[in-house]
């Protein structure tokens, strides 16, 4: 008999208040697995003891993730074939989403196991229902290039796309370059474009502002260093 995939959602902030944000019956999830597939292994086990403290962690199969090298779909194919039920946990948010576990999913589609995904935060959709933008047709474009030119070419590019369809374009980055991203954005789209930025979302420190592209330019910039972000785009 093929095993079970639980999808299992985490925090987006390293903070108690974060918490609130997880559903109880995900701990009931976590309870179901003997495997668990973690993005980061660290971080996961912290996150299981926060909700569940009396959890002996080592009596757990565990494998990190990375980017679902062939080993490790491998095992994960192994232990759904032996009717074992498998955890997934993203490092923050919700696996499969902007996340490596996708390529575990995958093979489970590919295996008939029954995925189960359970309801948690996600940064993405969390920063979209905050900006006041389109929700009816929307777009995740994850990270943009980082060379400057081809950067600078692919924000022209969402916001000609943006303007034509009326769909919000939602991208990221690596913290330690979200400044540079914003000046990007700055000097490169239309003054009437809205763009919103989503720092720290969950956390006491978030923030989750929309301006137009003319207004962010007359107020000093967030400081955005090293500090998780969502950007969106939208039409004005």
């Amino acid at each position: 008999m093929t095993g079970k995939v639980i999808l299992i959602p985490t925090v987006l902030a390293d903070e108690d208040q974060a918490l609130e944000t997880i559903p109880p019956y995900i701990l009931d999830g976590i309870r179901q697995c003997q495997v668990f597939f973690a993005e980061n292994e660290k971080t996961a086990r912290r996150f299981f003891k926060k909700i569940w403290k009396e959890m002996v962690i080592d009596d757990y199969k565990w494998y990190t993730i990375h980017k679902a090298e062939d080993e490790v779909k491998e095992a994960f194919g192994s232990h759904l074939k032996n009717g074992q039920t498998i955890g997934i946990v993203s490092e923050a948010g919700c696996p499969g989403v902007a996340d490596p576990g996708q390529l575990l999913v995958e093979r489970a589609q590919q295996l008939g196991a029954t995925v189960h995904p359970l309801v948690g935060p996600s940064s993405i959709l969390l920063a979209l229902m905050a900006s006041g933008m389109n929700g009816q047709c929307f777009q995740f474009n994850g990270y943009l290039p980082i060379d400057n030119a081809a950067r600078k070419k692919s924000l022209k590019d969402l916001e000609a796309e943006m303007q034509k369809k009326n769909c919000t374009q939602i991208f990221i980055e690596t913290p330690y370059r979200n400044n540079q991203l914003v000046k990007d954005i700055l000097s490169t789209c239309r003054n009437e474009s809205r763009l919103c930025i989503a720092v720290d979302i969950t956390a006491s420190t978030q923030s989750i502002i929309t301006k137009t592209v003319q207004q962010w330019k007359q107020q000093p910039l967030p400081e955005l260093h090293k500090r998780p972000a969502i950007f969106l785009l939208g039409r004005p």
